[in-house]
């Protein structure tokens, strides 16, 4: 374990077949769609390198957007695109990827841009999902896991650009951050 870390809460044994079972549900949901699937910069990609090893569409395409809305450990609830989509979504099944549903106010202004786009239907799939938090009604058409209103990083989320690379995720030590 990560010397900042307090305790390990996913293993990345957990992560990695929670990402099959997931892949699953979405190869049977999405087998005749050819959806574009979506990662926001920077968090969730890991979640969604290890996600589409899972899924079995031979028509799938990726793309990705760079959204922030988080200064240190809080939101600000202000959403600032720094890199939109390269590809048209218009008349298209988009799944976004999400490592984690927080307040929410960031997927529901990512939805609305992407909506905006004219895409044919908008799901999310989301690795971790803290409802404690939640700020506006909006929630993962698939889950990963429902964690405690700790602060985690790891497999992707990040402290100011820090523990992305570590392959679990775990609970950062407040002396950190605070």
């Amino acid at each position: 374990m990560h010397k900042d870390f307090s305790k390990i809460i996913l293993t990345n044994e957990q992560i990695v077949q929670k990402c099959k079972e997931l892949g699953k549900l979405i190869t049977n949901d999405y087998k005749d769609k050819s959806p574009v699937i979506v990662s926001l910069l920077k968090g969730a990609v890991p979640f969604m390198a290890e996600l589409i090893k899972h899924i079995d569409i031979d028509d799938l395409e990726l793309d990705f957007m760079d959204v922030s809305s988080y200064s240190g450990t809080s939101s600000t609830r202000e959403v600032k695109v720094l890199q939109d989509l390269r590809r048209s979504v218009e008349g298209r099944h988009v799944l976004l990827v999400e490592d984690i549903v927080d307040t929410g106010h960031t997927l529901v202004k990512v939805i609305e841009l992407i909506k905006d786009k004219k895409a044919e239907s908008v799901k999310i799939v989301s690795l971790l999902n803290k409802e404690d938090r939640r700020e506006v009604d909006i929630h993962a058409d698939y889950l990963g896991f429902e964690i405690p209103n700790e602060f985690v990083v790891g497999f992707g989320l990040d402290y100011n650009e820090k523990y992305r690379h570590t392959s679990y995720i775990g609970v950062l030590k407040e002396e950190i951050y605070k």
